[in-house]
């Protein structure tokens, strides 16, 4: 790899440790191709990607960024797990260790704040976007229908009246 490479590695870098929302660095001695393209698939299936890159070029992209204290993981061979969505590089990276032994957590970040394994796990237990959206949309969706249901309430209860009397009246 000549220096325009690792330049062009480091700046590729750069950009992904300031738009992920979260960053989770792992160790992947002894995986096989088959089991790191499950992972990649799963990550890809989530919204988020794996990278694989030489530490040392890793640190130079970390200087000055908000996740820099991640820098301290970042020996042997290491995997590099980020998403744009808080949660979702530390959901699959969590689902993926369970899985595999060969893939362990070492820790990560979220902005600037450092996360060990167990953070890692605690960020992986929380809702998604997605889920938190759907529960916010279904609380302001639900006294709505409320609103609706008692307003078409009293207009069912006299039709079912009327529908009685003319019953009753053709009896």
């Amino acid at each position: 790899m000549d220096r325009a490479q690792k330049e062009q590695v480091v700046e590729e870098l750069g950009q992904i440790f300031e738009a992920s929302g979260v960053v989770v660095v792992a160790r992947y001695e002894g995986m096989t191709v088959a089991e790191m393209q499950d992972l990649r698939a799963q990550m890809r299936e989530a919204g988020g990607s794996v990278r694989v890159a030489k530490n040392r070029l890793a640190k130079i992209a970390l200087d000055g960024k908000p996740c820099a204290s991640i820098a301290d993981y970042l020996t042997g061979m290491t995997v590099l797990a980020f998403s744009e969505d808080p949660v979702a590089a530390a959901k699959v990276a969590d689902k993926f260790a369970k899985g595999n032994d060969k893939f362990v957590i070492l820790g990560g970040a979220m902005g600037d704040t450092a996360l060990d394994p167990a953070g890692v796990k605690a960020v992986a237990q929380m809702p998604s976007r997605e889920e938190l959206i759907a529960s916010i949309v279904a609380c302001i969706g639900a006294p709505a229908s409320n609103i609706a249901g008692a307003i078409g309430a009293p207009a069912s209860n006299i039709a079912g009246i009327l529908k009685t009397l003319e019953e009753r009246e053709a009896a």
